[in-house]
């Protein structure tokens, strides 16, 4: 083959694996404009190797795109903003082809909103290890190439990542039924204030994060279910002042967003916002709210490529 149809030949075979290598950026950096640098980064570097003396381009893709991605965890600017208190992951619309593999448990809760929240708590090492384990299946001799580290301190990284996931993972699968009932039902209470129903919706050790549309320098966090209840109410009330900063008036729909129920707040086509929940034992044990737009825009847009169904509530 020329030079040109080997070109070719090979941005195909990069462009056939885009999708696996993007569904592990976002895993390890929580956000999809960064996974989508990373990815894009990780093609330059295709590009510029000598392509024909790499024997296995699928292990060595996913090592660039690892370490390029644990560059940005270690920079400086990464450190602060995950460090200032404004940082959430970014949020994707079920059947994004970005969230990768759910065969498994583990495939699926690796790219739940509340475990890439809880790799915050990890070293990037630790991060990339139990990603690349629990997520991808790559064997520790495969995992230690990818890092430059032993197999046996791929061991390890595993071994203190998991401890830290397990103390803290609240849930495992929930039944889908189930979960979009407690949600209708968390709507319904919360829009038409009864507030001792939201009460009893929540567990006892429930919390609420927000974005404040990106209005704020740090996240709002709320710890008693008396004070998440009051918040809902006072979100979800339909005023005319929300309506113009929502740009009209809104629809508010039911979705899976990261394999969790959500609501979405829809005004025309646009997604303005989206309410998160986790679902422990028919209770909501986490919400997010989260109207920032640029933390929306891929889900946003995303949301517009699909034929929208019935939505919860029509005209809010």
């Amino acid at each position: 083959m020329d030079d040109t149809t080997t070109d070719r030949f090979d941005t195909r075979r990069f462009e056939a694996g885009r999708d696996r290598l993007a569904s592990l950026a976002y895993r390890l950096l929580g956000s999809a404009a960064d996974a989508e640098d990373a990815v894009q980064d990780a093609f330059l570097h295709w590009q510029a190797a000598d392509r024909q003396r790499i024997a296995m381009p699928e292990a060595w893709l996913t090592k660039v795109v690892t370490n390029l991605c644990l560059d940005r965890l270690r920079s400086a600017r990464a450190r602060r903003e995950r460090t200032a208190g404004a940082w959430l992951p970014e949020p994707l619309l079920d059947g994004d082809p970005m969230l990768g593999p759910a065969d498994t448990f583990e495939q699926r809760e690796s790219v739940s909103l509340a475990v890439l929240t809880l790799m915050e708590r990890l070293s990037p090492l630790e991060r990339a290890v139990y990603l690349l384990r629990e997520a991808f299946s790559y064997s520790h001799a495969e995992i230690a190439d990818i890092l430059d580290i032993t197999e046996s301190a791929s061991q390890q990284h595993l071994h203190r990542a998991r401890r830290r996931v397990t103390a803290t993972r609240r849930h495992g699968d929930v039944d889908p039924a189930s979960a979009r009932r407690v949600v209708e039902e968390f709507l319904s209470a919360a829009t038409s204030g009864r507030v001792e129903r939201l009460v009893v919706l929540l567990t006892d050790d429930a919390t609420a994060i927000s974005d404040g549309a990106g209005l704020t320098e740090t996240l709002l966090r709320f710890d008693t279910p008396q004070r998440i209840a009051a918040v809902a109410r006072a979100g979800f009330r339909p005023t005319a002042a929300k309506r113009r900063f929502a740009g009209g008036t809104p629809a508010m729909h039911y979705a899976l967003v990261n394999g969790a129920p959500a609501v979405l707040v829809v005004v025309g086509d646009q997604v303005v916002g989206a309410v998160t929940f986790d679902i422990v034992h028919d209770r909501i044990a986490t919400v997010r709210g989260i109207a920032a737009p640029t933390r929306l825009a891929r889900l946003a847009a995303a949301w517009r490529q699909q034929e929208p169904d019935t939505p919860l509530i029509a005209r809010w």
